[in-house]
């Protein structure tokens, strides 16, 4: 994944298991602290700048690894975030749970998501913007799986019934 800016809109429902995500990522962090860890890689300019910013909670992992290790730039023991692979097999599992035969990885719920705004209406341009596209030309491809003209739009007469 490239250092681009991305939203997701979460369903109100998560808030509650966000807010006991933070808290346990929160103690974790306290007890890193205490144990002598918990700082995070910071760029050097900012790091040299703020030099107890990486152990500030503003700045730790949501999803923080439930193990600590080396960080090999540093040589800093301190705790990473879940691993690409681990959030990976995490997609795999759900969708095994769920009964979908296809296989699912992270970015089959980034293309969903898209199709999903889309279809509801949602404007080409805020999807752009939400999923960190550059180019127009690259989110316009969701267009194309909705099986609707160039625009994303459909004629009017379609929806008379008949």
């Amino acid at each position: 994944m490239g250092y681009k800016d991305r939203a997701a809109l979460l369903p109100k429902t998560t808030i509650p298991t966000l807010k006991k995500q933070l808290a346990h990522a929160r103690q974790m962090h306290q007890k890193d602290l205490e144990q002598g860890y918990g700082t995070v890689h910071l760029p050097y300019a900012l790091e040299r700048k703020y030099r107890n910013a990486n152990r500030e909670w503003c700045w730790q992992y949501v999803f923080p690894s439930a193990h600590l290790s080396v960080d090999p730039r540093t040589g800093r023991k301190q705790r990473h975030h879940f691993s690409e692979s681990a959030v990976q097999k995490a997609v795999r599992q759900g969708a095994r749970q769920a009964g979908i035969p296809k296989p699912v990885h992270p970015h089959t719920l980034r293309h969903c998501f898209a199709t999903h705004l889309l279809q509801s209406g949602a404007d080409i341009r805020t999807v752009q913007e939400l999923l960190g596209h550059k180019d127009l030309k690259t989110t316009m491809i969701y267009t194309h799986i909705l099986g609707t003209g160039p625009l994303g739009l459909t004629s009017p007469a379609d929806r008379i019934e008949t």
